[in-house]
């Protein structure tokens, strides 16, 4: 038949998502269920001394209240078991007793309906001491400043210095040495539907949570360590789910509701029950990407070669843990971009605050260090009067060469191909002397009129995969004569991304049948093993390839006339360590995605009202298993980053969210988004990659942000270092470089 991969094929959850058929966890209900109702933090950092909730179960239909006396083990954590499930005294767990920001969740009121479960929320005391308040991470790192987590010696979350090279005699001996800093601010996901589930016992005595996350394996460990039960007796469900982005990686609702449907179990009461955040609650309670402040210098000789660069971030963890350390990594390791520069020193270090936890955010880590890096690309080109692609094209790494890891990047390097077709779409010619924009686009530059043009260009590339890393799935034929019915498990989540249309894509490539006969379960701890988190840009690739060998083990049975034919196959990513002489060194990654963007903006230089009006994004995707899907994720990513570089500005102000709903916190709306917006796809196939594939949901947020910034100073000839670009930062600074 046919070849499924590389068609674009109609997602098969599309209408029931579009008529409203598809159930997400806040459609689902149970009849006699009862509802859940959180009581959050009364301040970003205290002790809480008591905790009064007499008043609240006089009201009728209240059922019981749950606090921190009451969570078996009180802790859990992405990566560190840093948070409290529930902050008070009695607890478990040594200094939960405080809280560490607004978010923190203080008590689990379950009643009968969800009035009545607020209602009686508002009804309890709390007694606390407020303790002092960091939101800056500087001030977080002296040495005097208060310890937010006393189990710990200070409030460095994590750090990680990477030395290659002799940076001090490289910057001497330097021509021209940029030397900026940078600042990245938090941004909220915005996901469509805020934190809902629903708990009961299942017919196996288990407590199953149906909710929407991102690691179904990851949630079930973290409420069975919580619970401190076994892990086969706690199953996790995603029903349909409203987006992510990274912000549903992290526990919210999920031991709440677990704790109350056990609690309640042990009153001798069996009923589901249910919780579904406000707005407001999902903006306090889940994690935000990381603000960074990063100091970057960076030396050139004059021939355009880049020779040394010293970069130093500092990223706000926020009050818990969170994925910080794999956000951090993944900067500290991508911190100069995709150039080959033979002398570097990179030092990074996030810090706790009693702002709320930053983690996963779409290229977590990335887009940071992307914007500084390609920013001092742009300066340096225009130090020493070279085009920007040319510039780029003088530098980017190549094949073998090694990065301030010590060791090469993997085979596959297509950021050369990138770059070039995204400069050729945009207007810019190799010439004999090198790459140069056309005349028709210089004169879009500086000019003295109230609306003024400008064209930016950035590349920029991110690792796939969270090494060492495994996915799982099994593959089930059934029929007799012919191929009748194909079973696809496994535990990955469909974000909205439409992952398990690709599942069905490639079991039909593999097994020659069509999709129409293929059943996907997914997202269901009782019938798949761990498949690994729906992050990082592995689902495809981890998948993808987990499937294919599934697939094959099915198939070769079912040659052999086993009926129905079962294949389970573990795919165990490529290892990421090698060898150079008698020193294992760290390999950067198994994968890579590869982008580049030209931005053409208008700016009224009376108002600071900026509009973009095209976005050349080019991206290499190794191979684009669903077309169409590929290039919606581009297109949700530009949209995305463009609200990070121009519009979102989540604030903060003494640990309390300013920009605590949507109509305080700006995104993109349709008035907002490009003009024109191309999304141009190369296929390099990954040596490692399912039929090629790469990971690439990530990828086309990463060079945005310094593009337009990029695009801004050709229209207007002002750096700026810090985003989002608002109009009335944008009128001062033009303002005060202009001398007024």
């Amino acid at each position: 038949m046919e070849q499924a991969v590389g068609k674009s094929i109609e997602r098969f959850d599309s209408v029931d998502k579009v008529t409203g058929k598809a159930l997400f966890p806040g459609d689902i209900n149970f009849n006699d269920q009862v509802f859940m109702s959180t009581l959050f933090s009364p301040s970003p950092h205290a002790i809480i001394k008591r905790v009064e909730f007499a008043d609240a179960l006089k009201i009728p239909g209240v059922i019981a209240v749950l606090t921190a006396e009451d969570v078996p083990l009180n802790e859990y954590g992405l990566i560190t078991n840093d948070q409290p499930v529930l902050c008070g005294p009695n607890s478990s767990k040594a200094y939960s007793d405080r809280t560490r920001f607004i978010g923190d969740q203080i008590a689990l009121v379950i009643a009968e309906d969800d009035h009545i479960a607020k209602k009686a929320a508002r009804m309890i005391h709390i007694e606390y001491q407020a303790l002092d308040i960091l939101t800056d991470p500087n001030d977080a790192l002296d040495k005097n400043a208060a310890i937010i987590h006393p189990d710990r010696e200070s409030n460095i979350v994590f750090a990680r210095k990477i030395n290659f090279g002799c940076v001090d005699n490289a910057f001497d001996e330097a021509d021209i040495v940029v030397e900026s800093v940078y600042h990245t601010p938090a941004q909220e996901h915005v996901f469509l539907q805020p934190e809902a589930g629903i708990a009961y016992y299942d017919e196996q005595d288990r407590i199953t949570v149906i909710t929407g996350g991102q690691w179904a394996h990851g949630d079930q460990r973290q409420i069975a360590h919580a619970l401190q039960m076994p892990e086969e007796k706690v199953r996790v469900i995603y029903a349909a789910i409203g987006g992510a982005f990274g912000g549903k990686e992290d526990i919210s609702v999920q031991i709440g509701l677990a704790l109350a449907v056990m609690r309640l179990n042990e009153m001798g009461i069996r009923r589901p029950v249910k919780t579904i955040w406000s707005r407001k609650e999902s903006i306090f309670g889940h994690p935000k990407r990381h603000p960074f402040k990063i100091h970057a210098k960076w030396g050139v000789k004059a021939n355009g070669k880049i020779t040394v660069a010293s970069v130093d971030m500092v990223a706000d963890a926020g009050a818990y843990a969170s994925s910080t350390e794999a956000v951090l990594s993944v900067a500290a390791s991508l911190a100069i971009g995709p150039y080959y520069i033979p002398n570097v020193y990179i030092h990074a270090r996030a810090v706790y605050t009693n702002n709320i936890p930053n983690g996963a955010f779409r290229a977590f880590g990335s887009p940071q260090v992307a914007f500084a890096a390609e920013m001092q690309i742009n300066k340096l080109a225009h130090a020493l009067g070279i085009d920007p692609v040319e510039f780029r094209m003088r530098n980017l790494i190549k094949e073998g060469e090694l990065t301030p890891l010590g060791t090469p990047l993997p085979h596959g390097i297509s950021i050369e191909n990138v770059l070039r077709t995204c400069a050729t779409k945009a207007g810019w010619k190799n010439m004999e002397k090198g790459w140069q924009l056309g005349e028709m686009l210089k004169e879009k530059g500086i000019a003295n009129g109230r609306i003024v043009k400008g064209i930016g260009i950035a590349a920029g590339y991110k690792s796939f995969g969270i090494p060492p890393d495994e996915c799982w799935a099994a593959v089930e034929i059934f029929g007799e004569e012919n191929i009748e019915k194909v079973i696809v498990r496994n535990a990955g989540a469909d974000l909205g991304q439409g992952a398990h249309s690709v599942y069905k894509q490639f079991a039909s490539s593999a097994l020659g049948v069509s999709d129409e006969i293929i059943e996907v379960i997914a997202s269901d701890t009782s019938t798949s093993e761990n498949s690994g988190s729906a992050s990082a840009s592995r689902i495809t690739f981890m998948t993808g390839n987990a499937i294919l060998g599934a697939a094959k083990i099915a198939q070769k049975k079912w040659q052999m006339g086993e009926r129905s034919a079962l294949g389970e196959f573990l795919y165990r990513a490529p290892k990421i360590l090698s060898g150079r002489g008698n020193k294992i060194q760290e390999h950067p990654n198994f994968g890579y995605g590869y982008v580049a963007q030209a931005i053409e903006v208008e700016i009224d230089r009376e108002t600071g009202a900026s509009r973009v009006l095209r976005v050349i994004s080019v991206n290499d995707v190794g191979k684009a298993i669903n077309p169409l899907q590929v290039k919606g994720q581009i297109e949700g990513a530009v949209i995305q980053a463009l609200g990070y570089a121009k519009t979102e500005n989540f604030k903060q102000e003494n640990g309390e969210p300013i920009t605590n709903s949507l109509a305080t916190y700006l995104v993109p709306t349709i008035m907002d988004i490009p003009i024109k917006l191309e999304s141009v796809i190369i296929e390099e196939p990954d040596p490692n990659g399912p039929m090629g594939a790469r990971g690439m949901g990530e990828m086309p947020f990463v060079p945005f942000a310094p593009a337009f910034t990029s695009a801004v100073h050709d229209a207007v000839g002002v750096w700026f270092d810090q985003i989002p670009l608002l109009s009335e930062n944008f009128i001062y600074r033009e303002k005060l470089e202009q001398g007024f």
